[in-house]
């Protein structure tokens, strides 16, 4: 191997042990111990952190730039060894690997990028006006300032992209905040190694060391610590409904509540329009399968629902995605866990009586084949529990009756991520009634498109109302995702000279 793990956690610098040890669970090669977090190194990690950010958070924008770009290069001079053991840990191929690593550092480097231009401290000033009557108004000005420490933890379907230093990370440490990660257990290896990057950026830039610790799996006892933490202002956090729902309700029922922003699931529908389909079903069909089984369905943004009128066109859609899902080979999913969580979504499928299996396949260990079911409006509406994610290749055809049934349908979605309009030009009138549903309804409403792959750049909103994520004001990915972590301030009558260095350039 490239690269053998420490087995260790990283707090401010130090590669410390744990209480005991647990084993990874590669896809395939070999697995390595790893030491088990503790409450006390929560503490440990929080407490630098926090002193940390009294130099950290009053950093030039400059330095902080300088810093993130020192983690893209050295997350780029472990690129072999990166790639190797996130592909035995994960399963997923080295392309894809590659891909995220590209993403991971593009990101640092952009958000680097944004802060140096400063737009994003939204300054503002309304200039003193003494001879205002009846009462003087003093000069009052505004600019966002970092919260303080953040806690981030990683998700377990993108190691790179959305972990130790991925999104929330980067969002974080270029707005000034220190981040304490919790890793995921299912790539603890591929963590270690990000974190060893991180950790030379800081020795070669000279930034305290308390400003990033990184803290292997444990308990739930672990993750709860740190959102509780006094120390700790925010928390970033992808992963499941379940367990961010419970983060959540933790953090809001701190003496202090602070905010979560957790991305936390989505079926992503997807709306076919009648002019559109008659165009183009077979095309649509095919491109449906393969953003489905992308990755083996395992992106937030899989879209899992397809909407269409019923008729022959339907018809034709759908044996156009029951023959292209039939060629997909099986897929190795991402941990044992998840896994099992797709064949049971699967069976819960497969025993309700509102849906038929169009394209049924048995999945088996850690590998996954897709799967295909067919209800209709009516049964869709009156059972919830089909509007529920299932992560993974699994796909529903819902079919109504006219677009008015499918304007009924879209008001009856949770909240998305994302949410899709198939159309042609004689479909427009139906698109401007359904549009406004589903603005409301998601964070990116694409048009002509799928939803699996997500652009970091600064009009990209990843997020979206209460089931998609904690906080519809939010997104987790482009350059507004630093803004989570920043706070506006006024200053009033304030000297020039006493001023935040952000007003001065």
């Amino acid at each position: 191997m490239i690269f053998t793990p420490k087995g260790k956690h990283l707090v401010a610098g130090e590669w410390l042990d744990g209480a005991g040890t647990f084993a990874s669970a590669p896809a395939h090669g070999p697995a390595h111990d790893f030491a088990v977090g503790t409450v006390e190194l929560v503490n440990r990690a929080c407490e630098a952190a926090e002193e940390a950010f009294w130099t950290y958070g009053y950093s030039s924008r400059k330095e902080r730039a300088a810093f993130l770009r020192a983690i893209a290069d050295e997350i780029e001079a472990r690129a072999e060894a990166i790639t190797e053991i996130g592909s035995q840990e994960t399963g997923l191929p080295e392309a894809r690997l590659n891909g995220e690593r590209g993403r991971t550092t593009g990101q640092l480097r952009l958000f680097a990028d944004h802060i140096e231009k400063g737009d994003y401290l939204d300054r503002r000033v309304d200039a003193a006006l003494p001879e205002r009557q009846p009462a003087p108004r003093q000069e009052i000005r505004l600019v966002q300032r970092p919260v303080g420490p953040v806690a981030v933890f990683g998700a377990s379907n993108f190691p790179l992209a959305f972990s130790t230093a991925g999104g929330d990370t980067a969002a974080a440490l270029a707005a000034g905040c220190p981040v304490v990660v919790k890793g995921h257990s299912a790539h603890p290896g591929t963590g270690e190694i990000v974190a060893e990057a991180v950790d030379a950026a800081i020795r070669k830039t000279g930034v305290h060391p308390g400003v990033f610790s990184l803290i292997q799996g444990g308990s739930r006892d672990v993750g709860h610590a740190l959102v509780q933490h006094p120390n700790i202002k925010a928390v970033g956090f992808t992963g499941s409904l379940a367990g961010g729902r419970a983060l959540f309700d933790l953090c809001a029922a701190r003496p202090e509540p602070i905010p979560f922003f957790g991305e936390l699931g989505s079926v992503n529908p997807m709306f076919l329009l009648p002019e559109a389909l008659k165009a183009r079903a077979e095309t649509l069909g095919q491109g449906w399968a393969g953003s489905l089984t992308m990755g083996a369905g395992q992106f937030c943004t899989n879209p899992g629902i397809a909407v269409v009128t019923e008729g022959a066109d339907a018809d034709r859609f759908t044996t156009a995605a029951v023959e292209a899902l039939a060629k997909v080979a099986p897929q190795t999913m991402l941990t044992d866990g998840i896994a099992k969580a797709y064949r049971d979504g699967q069976a819960r499928f497969a025993t309700r009586n509102a849906v038929k299996p169009l394209l049924a396949t048995e999945s088996s260990g850690r590998d996954a084949s897709p799967n295909l079911f067919e209800t209709t409006g009516a049964q869709f509406l009156a059972d919830h529990a089909l509007g529920e994610e299932v992560f993974g290749p699994l796909g529903l055809v819902v079919r109504v009756g006219s677009p008015a049934e499918m304007e009924e349908l879209a008001r009856g979605f949770q909240g998305q991520l994302t949410a899709t309009i198939h159309m042609d030009a004689g479909d427009l009138e139906t698109a401007r009634r359904l549009r406004p549903v589903l603005e409301r309804k998601a964070g990116r409403v694409l048009v002509n498109g799928f939803p699996t792959g997500v652009e970091v750049v600064d009009s990209m909103v990843h997020g979206g109302p209460y089931p998609a994520s904690t906080n519809f004001g939010a997104t987790s990915v482009g350059t507004m995702s630093i803004r989570r972590f920043l706070r506006p301030v006024a200053y009033q009558n304030m000297p020039e000279d006493l001023l935040p260095e952000d007003f001065l350039g």
